[in-house]
C-alpha cells in the first residue's frame, strides 16, 4: 500500500479536495470553499494546510464564526443540499460562535461541516489560552457544546483517526434523511502531527445521493387512505426542493385535483399563480391554505417536518383528518400517526400516482374562492396605508399615544411595513432570491410573498435564527452568482444582533442588497407581549425616562451605518423613497446596498385562521393574562393530541 506522509490538517484538506457528490446523472465537487478566521487554535495547522494543500477550494475570510457558518448554511440551502462550506474557527469564544448556526443546519436538515479549533489533546500545557477547565473531567472543552446541535461529533486526538472521522462525516453531510451539522474538532497539537496515510484516502471519493424507493405495501396502503379522501389537502415541505421533486409535485396535485399550503421551507417549488397553490400554510400562514387545511379530511405532507407553526401547535387539522407523510427521514415520516412513506418524493410522487388512477378530490369551487379571497386581502395589504387616527390597534402608552403615532412622529415615517414589502416584490425580477429569518417579516412573507420562479425564497424559520439574514445574503450570492440579484429582508432587531459578512461581501465585491425594516422594535414579541396581555417589556428601542424605556423611539441612521462600511445606502421614509431607491440601486455593481426603511411598528400582517401554542400565564394579577390562557385552554380541547 502506497502511503504519504503529511499533517493531520494536510491530510484533511486533500481529502475535502477530492470529495464529490452524485444525483440524476450529474456530478459536482461537494466542498466548494472553506470560511476562516484564523487564531492560534487553526492558524498554524490548518492554515498552513490551507496554504499548501488548497487547489480548488475557495478560501473567504470571516467576520465572526457564527456569521460565516450562517453564511456557508444558507449557499447550502439554495444549492439544495448539493454543495457546501466547511467552517473553522480557533478555540475557544470562537469555536463557541460557531454553535449557533450549527443549531440552525441541523434544525433545517442543511449540511454544514465546522472544524474548530480544539486545545491540546496532549495536554501537557494545559490550560491554555481560552481553555475552560471542567473539574470532574479534563476530556470536557468548549467543543463538547456542539453535540447538542450537530447530527455528527467527533475529536481527532490521533492523526490516524481522521480517516474513520472524516468518512462518517461526509456519510452524514451527504445523506438527505439525516444531514445536518457535522464537527470535527482538532487540537491544536494534532493538527501539526504527521502520520503516513494511505494515498488511496485521497482518490475521488463519489457520494451517491440516495434516491430511497418506496415499499410497494405501504405505498398501496397511501392510496388506499387518499381514494377515501374528499377533501384532501398537500403540504409543500422542504424536502420538496431538496429533492428537486417540484414538477412531480405538481402533476400530482394537478392529476387528482388537490390543492396545497407551502411551508416555509417548501415555498418557491411551485409559482403562486398555480391554481392549487393556496400559499403559506400555519401560524404564519394566509386564510385560503387554513380555512381549506381546518376542513381537510387527508393531510399529504411532502418533505415536511411539521413544526407547530406549520401545524398551528397541532390544532389547525380535525383530530379525525388522517396523514400520509412522504419523507425520506422514517423519524419524520411517522409524525401525526400517518402512514409513513420511507422514500425520495422525486421517486414516491410518481409511483403513488400509479396507484390512484380514476381518483379525483370532492373540491368544486372552493379552491377558487379561497384563492380570489386572499387575493382582495393581499391587495389591501399591498396598498395599506398609515392613517394618523386612534383606529389603530396598537399598544396604548402613558403618554396617551399608541406605538406607530409615536413612531411615526419621532422619526417622521409614514411607511406601513406590508405595502414596503408588496413594493418591493413587485419590483424584483422574477429569479432575484429573497431570503429572510427572524420577526415579524417571516410571517408577511410566508402570507404576502409571491415567488414567479422557483426556489427564489430562501427562509431560514426551522431555528429562526436572529442574524442569519445578511450573513446569509452573502451565501445566496455565491450560490447564484451575478446573473441574479439576492434581497435581504431583516429587522433592525436581527440587523444589531449581526452584519458581519456585510464587511466580507464589501471585501469580496459581492452585491447583496439589504432590505433593513427598522421599526426601532422586536415587533414580533412586542405583539406576542401585548397580544396575550402582558405590558410592553424591553421590546421597543426607546430611550430611557424615569419610568423606563418610554421616551422616544431611537432614530437610527443604518444608511450612514451602511456607508462607512463601504456600502451605497439609502435613507427612505416613504413609499416614493423606497421605489427611486430599487430603481438607482439596479445601477449598483460589485457592492452591496442597504436600504434603510422607517416602517411604522404594528403595520405588519395579523393572523389568518390559526392558532400557536405559546405557553401562557395560569396565575396573573391581570385580566388580560387570565383572558389569554383561557383561549388557550379552549384551542387546546380541539387539539390533536398525537
Amino acid at each position: 500500500m502506497k502511503t504519504v506522509r503529511l499533517t493531520m490538517a494536510q491530510a484533511l484538506v486533500r481529502f475535502m479536495e477530492n470529495q464529490y457528490l452524485a444525483y440524476d446523472g450529474k456530478e459536482v465537487r461537494f466542498v466548494r470553499g472553506v470560511f476562516m478566521i484564523p487564531g492560534h487554535g487553526n492558524v498554524l495547522g490548518l492554515g498552513q494546510a490551507l496554504t499548501q494543500e488548497a487547489k480548488k477550494l475557495e478560501i473567504y475570510q470571516g467576520k465572526n464564526e457564527q456569521g460565516m457558518a450562517q453564511a456557508a448554511v444558507a449557499f447550502a440551502k439554495q444549492m439544495k443540499r448539493k454543495q457546501i462550506f466547511a467552517c473553522t474557527s480557533s478555540v475557544g469564544p470562537g469555536a463557541a460562535n460557531m454553535v449557533t448556526a450549527c443549531g440552525t443546519a441541523t434544525a433545517n436538515n442543511i449540511p454544514l461541516l465546522v472544524l474548530p479549533g480544539d486545545t491540546y489533546a496532549c495536554r501537557q500545557p494545559d490550560p491554555v489560552l481560552q481553555q475552560v477547565e471542567q473539574t470532574q473531567s479534563l476530556s470536557i472543552t468548549t467543543n463538547d457544546a456542539f453535540k447538542a446541535v450537530c447530527r455528527y461529533w467527533d475529536r481527532i486526538v490521533r492523526p490516524e483517526q481522521l480517516m474513520s472521522a472524516m468518512l462518517n462525516a461526509f456519510r452524514t453531510l451527504t445523506d438527505p434523511a439525516n444531514t445536518g451539522a457535522v464537527c470535527i474538532a482538532i487540537p491544536q497539537d494534532v493538527e501539526g502531527e504527521a502520520y503516513d496515510y494511505p494515498e488511496s484516502f485521497f482518490a475521488k471519493r463519489v457520494w451517491t445521493l440516495d434516491r430511497r424507493a418506496p415499499q410497494q405495501e405501504v405505498l398501496e396502503q397511501a392510496a388506499a387512505a387518499i381514494r377515501k379522501a374528499k377533501r384532501p389537502i398537500m403540504i409543500c415541505g422542504g424536502g420538496v426542493r431538496y429533492s428537486e421533486a417540484h414538477e412531480e409535485f405538481m402533476k400530482f396535485a394537478e392529476k387528482f385535483n388537490i390543492p396545497f399550503g407551502e411551508t416555509q421551507a417548501g415555498k418557491s417549488a411551485v409559482v403562486w399563480t398555480h391554481k392549487l397553490n393556496l400559499g403559506g400554510i400555519g401560524v404564519t400562514g394566509c386564510s385560503a391554505a387554513n380555512e381549506i387545511a381546518r376542513k381537510a379530511d387527508l393531510v399529504i405532507g411532502v418533505g415536511t417536518r411539521y413544526t407547530d407553526f406549520t401545524t398551528a401547535s397541532r390544532w389547525l387539522f380535525k383530530e379525525n383528518a388522517k396523514f400520509v407523510n412522504i419523507n425520506i427521514s422514517q423519524f419524520q415520516a411517522l409524525k401525526l400517526d400517518a402512514v409513513p412513506v420511507f422514500a425520495d418524493a422525486k421517486v414516491a410522487l410518481p409511483a403513488l400516482s400509479k396507484l390512484l388512477s380514476g381518483y379525483k378530490s370532492g373540491y368544486k369551487d372552493e379552491i377558487k374562492k379561497a384563492r380570489d379571497k386572499w387575493a382582495k386581502e393581499l391587495d389591501r395589504l399591498d396598498n395599506f396605508k398609515y392613517k394618523n387616527t386612534k383606529t389603530w390597534k396598537a399598544l396604548v402608552q402613558d403618554d396617551n399615544m399608541d406605538s406607530a403615532h409615536r413612531f411615526a412622529k419621532d422619526l417622521d415615517a409614514q411607511l406601513t411595513q406590508t405595502e414596503a414589502l408588496g413594493l418591493i416584490n413587485a419590483f424584483m425580477d422574477p429569479e432575484d432570491v429573497a431570503i429572510g429569518a427572524a420577526g415579524s417579516l417571516p410571517g408577511d412573507m410566508q402570507r404576502m410573498w409571491r415567488p414567479n420562479a422557483v426556489d427564489t425564497y430562501n427562509m431560514e424559520y426551522g431555528y429562526s435564527t436572529m442574524g442569519y439574514e445578511v450573513a446569509g445574503a452573502l451565501g445566496v450570492k455565491l450560490a447564484i452568482g451575478d446573473k441574479k440579484e439576492v434581497y435581504s429582508f431583516v429587522g433592525d432587531g436581527s440587523f444589531n444582533m449581526m452584519h458581519s459578512e456585510l464587511l466580507t461581501a464589501i471585501q469580496e465585491g459581492q452585491k447583496i442588497n439589504i432590505c433593513l425594516f427598522d421599526n426601532a422594535s422586536f415587533g414580533c414579541i412586542n405583539n406576542l407581549q401585548v397580544g396575550h396581555g402582558n405590558k410592553t417589556l424591553v421590546t421597543e428601542m426607546r430611550y430611557r425616562t424615569k419610568t423606563g424605556l418610554t421616551g422616544k423611539f431611537m432614530d437610527v441612521d443604518y444608511a450612514k451605518v451602511a456607508e462607512g462600511y463601504g456600502c451605497k445606502s439609502y435613507s427612505i421614509r416613504t413609499l416614493q423613497d423606497l421605489k427611486d431607491a430599487l430603481e438607482d440601486a439596479k445601477k449598483v455593481k460589485n457592492q452591496p446596498v442597504l436600504f434603510d426603511i422607517k416602517v411604522l411598528p404594528k403595520t405588519m400582517t395579523d393572523g389568518y385562521s390559526s392558532w400557536w401554542r405559546c405557553g401562557d400565564t395560569e396565575v396573573s394579577t391581570r385580566p388580560a393574562n387570565r383572558a389569554a390562557y383561557r383561549d388557550m385552554l379552549e384551542h387546546l380541547k380541539t387539539a390533536r393530541k398525537y
